[in-house]
């Protein structure tokens, strides 16, 4: 079965890369993109063990010409699925002191490149009566101390979901946004900088995995066309909410 082409960013390790695989098993085609070409392709060779053509590039979503770039490639054409995975937090410091460039990353990456790479697929997807699946986060939905940035740019995605489906209304094109909790993956090595910290965040109660995740945003594309789920809020049993966390 041929499910159509996915077009993931970030694809190189956790969120991304769980997709990738849960999506080559259900069917679908894919070209995977991010900053790390190397990883990419050693993923890309595996999937394609499953019978499904991979391809890869290489992009920062915060280049906006190289994403016009990329939208002028043969496989563009092809794509009905599109997944804004690429993302970060990067610190956890109060607003007063923070990094300015750690706030830019945020901006940049969450909502800027978000955005272009939006912009540039949606006639395509229009077309062809495609799917956005956005990745955004509880943080979307509710606000912990040396967070705001990255809250503000998850707000900003489930406002743009928002926003895109109104948009799009009567074109057939369905529009997701994936709010998860504590997901174990590179993320809070990226956000502080240090394994050993990173590691600790998840000491002691069970996050969900990668391919939780995945399998959920697997599960919303491959709902009947006439069937959008518009958001869908995943936590693990041992998180109640944001802040709120069994650890055993």
């Amino acid at each position: 079965m041929n499910r159509g082409c996915a077009f993931i960013t970030g694809a190189s390790s956790g969120i991304g890369e769980a997709t990738a695989v849960a999506l080559a098993g259900a069917g679908y085609d894919l070209v995977l993109a991010a900053r790390r070409l190397p990883r990419l392709e050693t993923l890309a060779e595996d999937l394609r063990r499953t019978g499904r053509r991979v391809d890869v590039f290489e992009l920062d979503v915060r280049d906006q010409a190289a994403v016009a770039k990329l939208s002028r490639q043969p496989f563009f054409d092809q794509v009905t699925v599109l997944i804004n995975n690429a993302g970060l937090a990067k610190g956890t410091e109060k607003v007063q002191v923070a990094n300015p460039a750690d706030l830019d990353a945020m901006i940049d990456t969450n909502v800027k490149g978000l955005l272009y790479v939006t912009h540039a697929f949606l006639p395509g997807l229009i077309a062809r009566q495609g799917h956005v699946v956005n990745l955004g986060s509880v943080a979307g939905r509710w606000v912990y101390p040396g967070g705001a940035v990255y809250c503000a740019s998850k707000f900003a995605v489930r406002a743009i979901t928002e926003g895109l489906r109104l948009d799009l209304a009567g074109t057939g094109v369905r529009v997701t946004n994936i709010a998860p909790g504590m997901v174990e993956t590179e993320f809070s090595e990226v956000r502080l900088g240090n394994p050993e910290q990173a590691k600790a965040v998840y000491q002691g109660m069970r996050a969900l995995s990668a391919a939780d995740v995945a399998e959920s945003i697997a599960w919303c594309l491959t709902r009947p066309a006439h069937v959008n789920v518009q958001e869908l809020v995943l936590y693990p049993t041992d998180q109640a909410g944001v802040g709120h966390v069994t650890r055993r």
